[in-house]
């Protein structure tokens, strides 16, 4: 009760026509670049069909593939690391850098490092932590989460970060965009220099050649692991696909659903530490594999098909709620329609359900998401898990005793079509529909009354 009393008030804050613009139209600069990449595909349905199932089939046989790519990793001179919670994974990560003497860590965009909140908890050890993404140096810098799983800053005008660095880097109060980028890289470049350690997360997991898969468009993960001694891969365990022939198919797929692109602009494969021959890149290469309640997924045969996300953030793009009360009321890492599903899962049940109770069931998710996840369907299945395995609110279970009651008996809802009803429904929806639309009214006769009065029947 006290995170859905903390996310209804979140989400009045966010429901600001300001904010929901433009939200609306950084959301609507990806809307329109979609189709357009979806045309590098001869036929982008089978393109998703495929998809679906190399990724379900690699969540059905997950050891499998995970023990392979371990096998082949530590082949090529890396090190594997499991991680069963947040935890276990940050005292590994900080083990690490300890060994190693690690002292500035430069980070690429990892989903995953906000899961298991590392940033404070390196932090709390001395260790600097610098994210290096754009979007994710913009929200570092204001102290917030990211807002969006692509795109942390999409809340910010320019103007917003223009005077977010120049109130805490102390530059001008009217740089243009391109000015506060180049600001930005002249900060960074200093960070990767002398960077001791460099943190990614990995977009895939390739089991046959023991190899990590990272995209992005600015270059920075490049920067972060190849002039550090030290890179440090944590990624969730259902990141992993069977083989690395399965690029050419989600490579471009991961693009075109979450930007319009035909192709992310830098994709690069990690396959260990550099060898003696290879001019950059770390000399010590370490992949922390990390449960932390994805196992629960798993177990829960009707959900674990969540499981096969590849983090495109279409569903985001495409869901009503998420475009009208923003990434930052869902106050949790994953938001939008994914992150209902599998937060309850990943985060606490009971804490976390409101958010599958926080959708319209339009399906539009469902219809975008590259990898065919029945988004839709999935938060009903949570709702109806709750239901059936919680203790719900003793007002909400007299008000459904109530409601039940009266639809069961015809002359109860044949009854108050003058009055009593718009009046129950104008207190019933004060709070919510009422707010925001025209009221509802019932109709001076039920569909049953006219029937009758039709048919002639008593």
């Amino acid at each position: 009760m006290k995170n859905l009393k903390a996310f209804l008030s979140e989400a009045e804050k966010a429901f600001d026509l300001g904010h929901r613009n433009r939200i609306n139209f950084n959301i609507s600069r990806y809307n329109e670049n979609v189709p357009k990449g979806r045309q590098q595909f001869s036929d982008y349905e089978l393109a998703r069909e495929q998809a679906s199932y190399i990724k379900r089939k690699a969540v059905n046989n997950l050891e499998k593939y995970l023990l392979d790519f371990e096998v082949k990793f530590k082949r090529n001179g890396g090190e594997v690391l499991w991680a069963e919670d947040a935890k276990e994974a940050n005292e590994l990560i900080t083990e690490i850098l300890k060994q190693n003497a690690c002292k500035l860590v430069v980070k690429s965009k990892s989903m995953v490092t906000e899961e298991i909140h590392l940033n404070p908890y390196l932090e709390g050890y001395g260790i600097e932590v610098v994210e290096t993404d754009l979007g994710e140096f913009i929200v570092q810098v204001n102290n917030e989460p990211p807002y969006h799983i692509v795109t942390p800053a999409m809340h910010k005008s320019k103007e917003d970060v223009a005077e977010l660095f120049h109130q805490k880097l102390g530059t001008a109060p009217d740089l243009t965009p391109e000015q506060l980028t180049m600001e930005a890289r002249r900060i960074l470049r200093n960070k990767f220099i002398n960077a001791d350690a460099g943190i990614t997360g990995a977009n895939f997991i390739i089991a046959d050649v023991g190899a990590v898969s990272v995209t992005e468009n600015e270059g920075n993960a490049r920067m972060s692991t190849s002039l550090p001694k030290v890179h440090i891969v944590i990624a969730g365990i259902e990141r992993v696909i069977p083989s690395i022939n399965d690029l050419s198919l989600f490579l471009p797929l991961l693009a075109t659903a979450g930007t319009g692109q035909n192709i992310t602009t830098y994709n690069t494969l990690f396959f260990g530490p550099k060898k003696n021959e290879e001019p950059d890149g770390p000399s010590r290469m370490y992949v922390i594999l990390l449960d932390n309640g994805r196992t629960n997924l798993i177990a829960s045969n009707e959900q674990k098909e969540a499981l096969a996300c590849i983090r495109c953030g279409a569903c985001l793009n495409a869901c009503p709620v998420y475009k009208n009360i923003g990434g930052h009321t869902y106050k949790t890492v994953y938001n939008g329609p994914i992150g209902s599903v599998i937060s309850p899962f990943l985060h606490g049940f009971e804490e976390n359900i409101h958010l599958s109770f926080a959708t319209s069931l339009c399906g539009n998710c469902a219809s975008v998401c590259p990898v065919l996840i029945p988004l839709d369907e999935l938060l009903l299945r949570n709702k109806q898990y709750y239901i059936k395995n919680f203790q719900q609110p003793r007002k909400e279970r007299l008000l459904w005793f109530a409601v039940s009651m009266v639809l069961t008996k015809r002359k109860l809802m044949n009854m108050g079509n003058k009055g009593l009803k718009n009046s129950m429904i104008k207190i019933a929806l004060k709070n919510t529909w009422n707010k925001r639309r025209a009221t509802l009214k019932a109709p001076s006769k039920t569909f049953n009354m006219m029937w009758k009065e039709q048919h002639k029947v008593k």
